[in-house]
């Protein structure tokens, strides 16, 4: 284990949303995690946000616990796991956030694993034609891509810039391609220039390929959360 994933403790806090589990250092939080939304004030919603029926006694107040606003119990009754802020269980969401958080939780559940359990690729680093096969694989704490062979590489997730899934094989329709390699750009710690390093599957055995095309796959998800994690 390296020691950057060593070190990363968590602690147990409880916010008006309810119970999270977050790491004891802000700089050690997961890159694909979202910052709890400020709640819009009781006075400033007389009504339902979705479908406009007026609060009173009866009809009460709920905030979406992923978007902050306010909802009826109609309009705001499922309670959904939210990984990305670190719940400890599942939160009353809004049925928008919801649908969001359901997709993501087979993030959490599926391609994060196939991430860390790592894929063989060929990588070139810069404009070198030179390669090496490496092993690549997500840290633990979900904060860095390890590259190990004869060489051993760093990035740091928060660092990257841009994926782009290099894919071939094409019908009119769209269909029948397949994810064989990856460009990656990437800022070195200390440095404002771009580092690009290129990933291509191996092609010596199916297995391999299956794996590393399931890998690619759940990076492109990883990018995707990653660019919206930075929107927020």
């Amino acid at each position: 284990m390296s020691g950057w994933e060593a070190c990363d403790g968590k602690k147990l806090v409880r916010s008006s949303s309810g119970l999270r589990m977050v790491p004891e250092h802000h700089a050690a939080r997961s890159p694909f995690g979202l910052d709890e939304p400020p709640w819009v004030p009781d006075k400033d919603c007389p009504r339902c946000m979705q479908c406009e029926t007026k609060f009173d006694f009866i009809t009460r107040k709920h905030h979406c616990r992923r978007c902050g606003k306010c909802f009826c119990d109609k309009c705001c009754s499922k309670k959904v796991p939210l990984p990305r802020m670190c719940f400890v269980d599942p939160v009353r969401q809004c049925a928008e956030c919801a649908l969001i958080s359901q997709k993501e939780t087979e993030f959490y559940d599926k391609q994060l694993k196939v991430l860390m359990n790592g894929a063989t690729f060929s990588v070139a680093r810069g404009t070198s034609e030179k390669s090496e096969m490496m092993v690549c694989r997500l840290s633990n704490n979900q904060r860095y891509l390890f590259l190990d062979g004869d060489s051993h590489y760093e990035i740091e997730i928060a660092q990257i810039s841009t994926v782009q899934i290099l894919t071939e094989g094409f019908t009119p329709g769209g269909g029948n391609t397949r994810a064989t390699g990856m460009l990656l750009q990437y800022k070195v710690p200390g440095s404002e220039e771009l580092t690009q390093m290129k990933f291509t599957a191996s092609e010596d055995f199916n297995s391999n390929k299956k794996l590393s095309a399931a890998w690619l796959a759940a990076m492109h998800k990883a990018a995707k959360l990653l660019y919206e994690s930075r929107d927020q």
